[in-house]
């Protein structure tokens, strides 16, 4: 049976080192295979050039990369680009490239699937197959990376974690993809330009703001009355609002950075009054924003984009209690690229 070779991606520099010394070279090959690996995102050894071809060979002999595939790419009207991006055990996930005037935005996947069953989502109807790989979850960012380079000759400018998956169910892994992507001896990005959105899991947000993360906090809300908002996110049977609010105000003491609430209105869930003082109220408790977010249907028919009426209605209510808000226009609707869109329909989510 032949031995599976194992992704180098998955060593520390330490052990890449080690290796060097076990095979007669020097341990300072290590930091230059690690600068090719994550600086310069090298997809296999003969990148390497200045590593000789006898190393490389032997480095080949030894590991592999896993590399991610971008297998389908499809162009929207108004720029988007969404990836299909095939992994190496043939699963897919899906990322989104979204231009403005003046950011290029990667959302990446975390999980492939989700498991947390909010109902108003397609991607929650994709069962969890597995968490990504820190390595995986940075190859997203390279590829779109690469494709702002191409398609809109501007830089890579943000990066939301906010494709298929709970980012905090795959805790430590989303972790140390975001220190690959803002390491010097990586991709060299300001944290202060990622945010991490999650639907609220109270221990895990109270555990990043001990670990003091420098990044940016979105929570997916959409409701700021239990008995709503566990209809639509069974997670809040569990993790109800005044325990999410108590960890957002531990986040807020240990880390200084407020936090951003995703917010759908819906015609006839939380599109009145009554809903949108209950946001403002929840709002007043801890230092926030208030994102207002067009739904993108699922095909169902069960949840249907408020009218524009009610949504003003919000924003004259928040702005009356001094909270900053903004409405955000979907975009990459006509494939299936936006907010709660993502559910793998350009490939199938099995192996292949």
């Amino acid at each position: 049976m032949t031995e599976t070779k194992k992704d180098i991606r998955q060593l520390k520099v330490e052990e890449i080192a080690t290796f060097f010394v076990e095979n007669g070279d020097k341990a300072f090959r290590a930091k230059q295979v690690y600068e090719w690996i994550w600086k310069k995102s090298a997809k296999d050894f003969d990148q390497m050039t200045n590593i000789s071809l006898a190393t490389r060979e032997k480095l080949k002999a030894q590991f592999t990369f896993n590399h991610v595939l971008v297998d389908d790419m499809q162009r929207s009207e108004d720029g988007t680009i969404k990836n299909a991006v095939k992994l190496h055990d043939g699963l897919i996930v899906e990322s989104v490239l979204i231009p403005t005037t003046t950011r290029i935005t990667a959302c990446i996947s975390s999980q492939v699937g989700c498991s947390l069953d909010c109902n108003f989502c397609a991607t929650a109807r994709l069962k969890r197959m597995r968490n990504l790989n820190p390595d995986e979850i940075y190859d997203q960012v390279v590829a779109i990376k690469e494709q702002g380079d191409a398609y809109f000759e501007r830089p890579l400018t943000n990066i939301v974690y906010m494709g298929m998956g709970e980012p905090l169910l795959n805790y430590q892994n989303v972790l140390d993809s975001i220190d690959k992507i803002t390491s010097s001896k990586g991709l060299g990005m300001s944290p202060r330009r990622i945010t991490l959105s999650t639907v609220g899991i109270p221990k895990m947000i109270t555990r990043m703001a001990d670990e003091e993360v420098k990044f940016n906090l979105a929570v997916s809300l959409h409701s700021a009355i239990d008995e709503t908002r566990s209809k639509m996110m069974p997670i809040n049977e569990k993790n109800n609002l005044d325990e999410l609010l108590e960890s957002l105000q531990h986040w807020y003491r240990k880390t200084g950075k407020s936090i951003t609430f995703e917010y759908v209105i819906w015609k006839n869930i939380n599109d009145n009054e009554e809903h949108a003082n209950a946001l403002a109220r929840y709002c007043q408790q801890v230092p926030s924003k208030v994102n207002l977010i067009e739904y993108n249907p699922i095909d169902d028919g069960e949840f249907q984009q408020a009218d524009p009426e009610k949504i003003e209605m919000y924003q004259k209510i928040l702005e009356k209690k001094r909270i900053v808000v903004n409405v955000r226009r979907s975009r990459g609707k006509d494939i299936d690229a936006a907010c709660g869109q993502l559910a793998n329909k350009t490939t199938e989510l099995t192996s292949s």
